[in-house]
């Protein structure tokens, strides 16, 4: 009786509303629910967005230099965030820090982006799919064609995105849970998130982007020596290039990290393996920071020496494609310098950018310059009657006036325990010369691939 009432035309009409009801459902979104969630991580990711939000708009005045001379890449007025595939917790973190769930969602946008910050792309000139990995890959194709092409947001607006083209040299913030990741490549550059606690102004996140085009230009040459065939279609590297927050280019980033530190506990002396590698997520800042007295102006000579002198031997611990684009880190403080006045920002930005990370001990990235970059970076300054102003920024220390030792810093460029001029060595470790190289080398797997296979 029971089913004859439900299959009645009464019934038929109610299963008929129930299924209409669970089909206008559709899928669920984490949200914040309150949850207690890793301090640490949302950290990360609230400094990942802000350096994004810094960085987009930097990106995008980068392309009014028209620089004939370079090679070029395109770009995008956005950058884009998921969370799927973090931990459930994770997301919620994801959600409270930054807004992003598991749908793509805009992070940050340069002045004149179509897509607003936390708008979220439901169709990529007519393609989705639920796997956001997939939506990013067909987003580079149309990137990387430079015309123009049709996104739809949430809202329902169907808006034009038009690619710019930009000096070749993508500039990356690396993963939220891997804020510590350098890699230096001559088709893109993950840069540390320490970088965006010294907070950046405009100037200074222009010349961080035009710091990484000098980069690929300067040394792309010598970089592509190492380079061993493989193509640019490879999928995990075209997401990165777009999404550095997805968690298959993360998964990548920590495999990435672990070989990094391997191969720097390889070459290493006893003593930087102590305080560089086993310490390697805040030795550095921790040391310096806690030698720094509060007043600025109370920063000695001493203490410039000893966080220069630590800023060498970060860069003498880079390793694979790192440690050669590593040789041409005062070439791209020269061309990041020329390109800074042809746009009439601030030449002297780097030099700000350069004392900000001194007085906040933040000594592990590329950003700052150590005692060959500033020796080379001041003669140019000094051709410009500029030597007087780059003092004033230094907060009256005179760069010609600092003794470094080089018996003092374990693995500085010139004298220490390697050659920049040794070749970078492939293992069976596919993160031996670096993540971006790797991830060039991952073009069989699939969009959401973290790595091999093999290596898992």
């Amino acid at each position: 009786m029971r089913l004859f009432r439900l299959f009645s035309r009464p019934g038929l009409a109610l299963l008929a509303a129930m299924a209409l009801l669970a089909g206008c459902a559709g899928p669920k979104y984490t949200i914040d629910d309150g949850r207690a969630v890793n301090q640490a991580l949302l950290e990360q990711i609230d400094l990942y967005g802000k350096g994004e939000q810094v960085l987009r708009p930097a990106i995008r005045r980068s392309a009014e230099l028209q620089d004939r001379d370079c090679d070029r890449q395109w770009e995008l007025p956005f950058a884009l965030a998921s969370s799927k595939g973090w931990s459930e917790n994770d997301r919620v973190a994801w959600v409270r820090a930054l807004g992003v769930d598991e749908r793509l969602t805009v992070v940050a946008a340069s002045a004149d982006s179509p897509l607003k910050k936390g708008a979220r792309v439901t169709d990529i000139d007519g393609y989705t799919n639920s796997d956001p990995a997939s939506m990013l890959e067909q987003l580079a194709r149309l990137r990387d064609r430079g015309r123009p092409f049709e996104l739809n947001a949430k809202s329902g607006q169907a808006v034009q995105v038009q690619p710019f083209e930009v000096c070749r040299g993508y500039t990356r913030l690396a993963p939220p849970s891997t804020p510590e990741l350098q890699d230096y490549h001559w088709l893109m550059s993950y840069h540390p998130l320490e970088f965006v606690r010294a907070e950046p102004t405009e100037d200074e996140a222009l010349w961080t982007v035009l710091w990484t085009q000098g980069l690929s230009e300067e040394g792309g040459a010598r970089m592509k020596t190492y380079h061993y065939g493989t193509t640019i279609i490879s999928s995990l590297y075209t997401v990165a290039t777009l999404a550095s927050g997805l968690k298959g280019a993360a998964l990548a980033a920590e495999a990435a990290v672990s070989a990094a530190q391997k191969a720097a506990a390889a070459a290493a002396t006893e003593i930087i393996k102590q305080q560089l590698i086993d310490q390697a997520k805040n030795y550095a800042a921790e040391r310096i920071r806690n030698e720094l007295v509060k007043s600025v102006q109370s920063l000695t000579q001493a203490q410039v020496v000893a966080s220069m002198q630590q800023l060498a031997a970060n860069r003498g611990l880079l390793g694979g494609i790192s440690r050669v684009a590593a040789t041409t880190f005062d070439q791209a403080d020269g061309w990041a310098y020329e390109r800074m006045k042809r746009l009439k920002a601030d030449p002297l930005a780097g030099f700000r950018l350069h004392q900000k990370l001194l007085e906040r001990g933040l000594l592990r990235n590329a950003i700052a310059f150590d005692p060959e970059r500033m020796d080379s970076l001041q003669a140019l300054t000094k051709k410009d009657g500029r030597d007087e102003d780059v003092v004033a920024i230094l907060k009256g220390i005179r760069p010609e006036t600092l003794d470094f030792d080089v018996g003092d810093m374990p693995l500085a460029s010139a004298q220490q325990a390697f050659s920049y001029d040794e070749l970078p060595t492939r293992s069976n470790d596919p993160y031996a010369l670096g993540l971006v190289e790797a991830m060039l080398g991952m073009s069989d797997h699939s969009p959401g691939s973290a790595m091999p296979a093999a290596s898992r």
